[in-house]
């Protein structure tokens, strides 16, 4: 074979590799695509809490209760962007969670991602104590039956380091990486909280309803290759 002919035969493999390296490459999808709520089921919520405005999804925060994918996710890294807009605003979302709510209660087993209005602490005092700030700012914990350990614990809870999230009218970037049973959280660009150990560690994503007005915009994943995760560590699938 004749030099070009190597140069053509080596091109040829090389442009083949990387056809088939770019089909492995993880790469963001849209959770949320903008129009409706396709890829959505709503599991315990009216009709009316949820709709699409603008291209931003709206969580009217009533009744309390979630919605939730129509699939499960293992190991991900997923972006949302949010913005409260009345004081003390309440919301969230629950990784790798249960496809229904636990009787006596509005909410599936799962992890929640905290997203609470800054005015939070002050509008809910315990035991005529103010909350931490950092309860607000992408606190994270187990709901149900789901266990943790928290890098940074407040009790069961793991508390972000530094505060970080906006106030009421702008938007809060969260990133998201979840992998065998370990979350760590980026609050607007800055790594500042994790979970590790979780009992569940494959399940649905949820959208919080919590009783407060909250927008929604810019919900993608990028799913990464799964683990070693048995029956007893994945949700249940939802029908």
């Amino acid at each position: 074979m004749n030099r070009f002919g190597v140069v053509i035969l080596t091109a040829g493999i090389l442009l083949a590799i990387g056809g088939i390296q770019a089909t492995d490459v993880p790469v963001f999808q849209d959770l949320f695509n903008g129009k409706d709520l396709a890829g959505w089921v709503n599991v315990n919520t009216g009709p009316d809490t949820w709709r699409v405005e603008k291209g931003m999804l709206v969580c009217s925060g009533n009744p309390i209760g979630v919605m939730r994918t129509d699939k499960q996710y293992e190991n991900f890294v997923l972006h949302v962007e949010w913005m409260h807009t009345e004081p003390g605003g309440n919301s969230g979302m629950f990784l790798w969670s249960g496809p229904r709510a636990n009787p006596g209660s509005p909410f599936p087993d799962g992890v929640e991602v905290q997203m609470l209005e800054l005015e939070w602490p002050n509008l809910h005092k315990q035991d005529g104590k103010t909350p931490p700030a950092a309860y607000v700012h992408g606190e994270l914990f187990g709901v149900g039956k789901v266990k943790t350990v928290p890098d940074n614990a407040r009790g069961v809870r793991s508390m972000s380091i530094e505060n970080r999230c906006k106030g009421r009218g702008e938007w809060n970037t969260y990133d998201v990486v979840a992998v065998d049973g370990v979350i760590k959280l980026s609050v607007n660009g800055k790594f500042v909280n994790g979970i590790s150990h979780t009992s569940q560690k494959k399940g649905y994503i949820c959208m919080e309803s919590e009783g407060a007005k909250i927008y929604f915009r810019n919900i993608r994943i990028m799913e990464l290759a799964p683990g070693v995760t048995s029956a007893e560590q994945s949700a249940p699938e939802g029908n």
